[in-house]
């Protein structure tokens, strides 16, 4: 039996094990996934007994991400987006990868949002901001990363190629003109609240927002009011898995099993 999990404390709310599951069952592969909660100070420890004990790849969620860098050998983009999600243990040494900026740009297209050449807002310049940032510069977008201290937005936007940095302020002329927007900010989780006031949506957007719970934020039912295409965050959370499940595996991933597992779930 394949062993794969998820590092992280806490992480008893996952998602991951379920759509994870889903796929093994649908592929035929005698495998299960678990998780791990090390002590903060373990991380090292962990990734290492895990490589020993010939556990096949680990996803890594807070407060591990940005650590596990200095733990195991991270690709180019990890590197750049400076946190690890996903380690694979089937080289000769562990090596680190971040498929959160793969799993924005993937539900994006699933809902045939064209970033090629798109004018993209990013508000928040967080975790998520960070990797979403990176992968939209990567795929020839032109991002704008608008977040609440400005100063925040600047230094990102200094590290992704070609991306400018501004306050929330003014996001209502900012957006006339954007083809995307992605709210990578946690508002909208605990309260009906939305970052983007109503009137700076239109129809021409296509707006992602990282949240998943709850899966219809503000945010998305204003911008749905509106003509938008809305992309929810679970759509994200599952591509990301997909691309995890991809790369340990070298399989395509069964999506439509591992969404439904996920969203019977949320």
């Amino acid at each position: 039996m394949d062993v794969f999990g998820l590092v992280g404390n806490p992480v008893g709310h996952s998602l991951s094990p379920p759509m994870h599951e889903a796929a093994y069952d649908e592929l035929a592969i005698d495998a299960r996934y678990v998780t791990f909660e090390p002590a903060p100070d373990e991380l090292e420890a962990a990734i290492r007994g895990a490589d020993a004990l010939g556990v096949c790849g680990l996803n890594v969620t807070i407060p591990f991400k940005q650590d596990a860098l200095e733990v195991v050998a991270a690709d180019e983009l990890a590197r750049r987006i400076g946190a690890v999600n996903t380690i694979d243990f089937s080289g000769d040494e562990p090596t680190g990868h971040n498929t959160d900026a793969v799993g924005a740009l993937r539900a994006l297209r699933d809902h045939d949002v064209t970033l090629e050449g798109a004018d993209a807002v990013v508000v928040g310049a967080g975790g998520a901001g960070r990797a979403i940032a990176f992968g939209l510069a990567d795929a020839d977008a032109s991002v704008t990363i608008a977040n609440r201290t400005p100063s925040k937005a600047h230094a990102l936007a200094e590290e992704v190629p070609g991306a400018v940095g501004q306050g929330l302020e003014g996001l209502e002329d900012l957006l006339a003109d954007a083809d995307v927007l992605v709210n990578a900010t946690s508002v909208g989780m605990e309260e009906d609240a939305t970052p983007v006031p109503a009137e700076a949506l239109h129809g021409e957007l296509a707006v992602l927002d990282a949240v998943y719970r709850p899966l219809e934020t503000r945010l998305l039912r204003e911008a749905a009011s509106v003509g938008a295409t809305t992309v929810d965050g679970a759509w994200m959370l599952l591509y990301q898995g997909v691309e995890a499940l991809e790369l340990w595996t070298d399989r395509d991933a069964p999506v439509d099993a591992m969404n439904e597992a996920l969203r019977s779930r949320l």
